[in-house]
């Protein structure tokens, strides 16, 4: 028996090194369409320049976490950054807030660390005790919908944008885009991975993004890429954050959102892979949940001194535990795949067009606008909070607004209906924190 077969396991597991390797290649694939999509986001508010430097960051943020998961916490969990919090730091918090994007990367480094504390003591379960089911559901649909808000307006079916001031400016549906090259694509690639997802094709996503961007250079709609490979380099974004800019009162706001959206999604998502994977104990909890949770931590942190968003623990790992991953060597391949790959190849990313990663986009906004149902309809105190957060996300671009008038929102009802026993003590001091965040915000001190 080999040191790896050893270390991860294998013969508890049941599994092999020819099906966790198998494993490991095909979470890599359903993944891959972040080293396009998540440089295409956070070049729009850190600046186009930045877009080589991005696809090597996230090659290395996703690679290197993953590697860590599957060392240290020894589970066939792949992470890198998260599609919605990218989406939040970009839109919301730098081209929404004004922020400086060093600022939110210095936003995303405290969140992370104060995940890495949560993660080693008791307080996460106390916060995860005090955030109603509804609303944890509630916030991952509204991130869908304002994912798919990005990727039609990415495209031009809509025409929206923040202006100087912050506030949403949105002129509606642009019919007289449907005839053109670029929109006939996106639909193209839309229904491709419609059909792939379907099928049950691996890596659907990113055959879309591919077979899209190559029909777009062949028909002329984008420029083909000077060249494919090139040498990464990450100094345009590496410790770059500015914790001196942190010391605002509307920063604590970003901070505590950041938090919350990474904090729940993880715990959501860890949960759902253990028990795809069948780990869960009889009790419903997650072995080694701390390890899984602190590496997600860190690798948040690490990502943010890198120069990218929240990195964040990816339900596309299901994929390769549908496989037969059952163990840390599916992570550390993927993870390597990530590095050998992604660091790699800026140029061909770089020229992938908006209409072939728009629709990955929607199709990850379905994914999420899933979760809402999960919420209770049939109890109003449950499902107006829920109604108002998911649609507060993305027609105000911020997680955080959807975030707060949940809470807000949720305290009050039950509250003045006569269930006030129904909240934990816990989310009146949430409640009242986010009163606060929007009494700044509105300029009441």
């Amino acid at each position: 028996m080999s040191w790896f077969e050893e270390y991860f396991e294998f013969t508890e597991y049941r599994t092999n090194m020819k099906t966790e390797v198998l494993a490991g290649i095909t979470t890599f694939m359903t993944m891959a369409y972040i080293l396009f999509v998540n440089p295409a986001i956070l070049s729009d508010a850190i600046g186009k320049e930045a877009f080589n430097s991005l696809v090597a960051v996230t090659a290395l943020a996703a690679g290197i976490s993953t590697i860590i998961m599957g060392l240290y916490a020894k589970k066939p969990f792949a992470l890198a950054p998260g599609m919605g919090l990218n989406a939040y730091f970009a839109y919301s918090v730098v081209i929404g807030m004004g922020y400086d994007w060093r600022v939110a990367l210095a936003a995303v480094f405290v969140e992370g660390i104060l995940f890495i504390v949560l993660s080693v003591t008791k307080v996460r379960s106390a916060i995860i005790h005090a955030i109603p089911l509804s609303q944890k559901y509630a916030v991952g649909a509204g991130i869908g919908l304002f994912l798919t808000f990005i990727g039609l307006n990415d495209v031009g079916l809509l025409t929206a944008f923040v202006d100087e001031s912050g506030v949403l400016k949105f002129t509606g549906f642009n019919v007289s885009a449907l005839a053109t090259k670029p929109i006939m694509l996106f639909f193209f690639g839309l229904f491709l991975a419609g059909v792939l997802i379907t099928l049950r094709i691996k890596g659907a996503l990113l055959i879309s993004i591919i077979t899209t961007s190559i029909l777009g250079w062949i028909t002329g709609a984008a420029p083909w890429p000077d060249h494919i490979f090139s040498t990464p380099n990450i100094s345009y974004t590496f410790l770059k954050l500015d914790l001196q800019g942190l010391l605002n009162v509307g920063a604590i706001g970003v901070v505590f959102a950041f938090f919350m959206v990474d904090f729940f999604d993880t715990l959501g998502t860890v949960t759902g892979l253990s028990a795809k994977a069948g780990f869960l104990t009889k009790e419903g909890k997650v072995p080694d949940a701390e390890k899984v949770l602190l590496t997600d931590a860190i690798g948040t942190t690490f990502g943010a001194l890198l120069g990218t968003s929240t990195v964040t623990t990816y339900i596309e790992s299901a994929a390769g535990i549908e496989e037969g991953g059952r163990t840390g060597m599916t992570a550390l391949v993927t993870g390597l795949l990530f590095l050998a790959v992604g660091l790699f190849i800026a140029p061909l990313a770089q020229a992938i067009p908006a209409f072939a990663t728009a629709p990955a986009l929607v199709i990850v906004g379905y994914y999420m606008l899933s979760a809402i149902r999960g919420v209770d309809f049939d109890d109003a105190s449950e499902a107006i909070p829920a109604f108002l957060v998911l649609i507060t996300i993305p027609y105000t671009y911020s997680i955080a607004d959807g975030i707060g008038m949940g809470f807000i929102s949720y305290t009050i009802l039950k509250l003045f209906s006569g269930r006030g026993k129904e909240i934990h003590p816990l989310m009146y001091i949430l409640t009242l924190i986010f009163i606060g965040y929007f009494a700044y915000l509105g300029g009441v001190f």
